[in-house]
């Protein structure tokens, strides 16, 4: 899996997926804060299924 997430997106998919999760944890805990997990895997993984199927790279890294 080459990664095709940047840096930024990274971040601000860790802290959207973080934030997300929380909801169902502290918040209101509904049980869709545990959709929070897939922007939280994605941006800890640096990779995106739907970007690779359209060919979106936002990562500017070297491979």
């Amino acid at each position: 899996m080459k990664q095709n997430i940047g840096r930024i997106e990274r971040v601000v998919r860790i802290a959207a997926g973080l934030g997300i999760v929380s909801l169902a944890l502290v918040g209101p805990h509904s049980p869709w804060g545990w959709l929070g997990l897939i922007p939280l895997a994605t941006g800890l993984v640096g990779w995106c299924p739907p970007y690779a199927l359209l060919g979106i790279n936002t990562c500017k890294c070297r491979h």
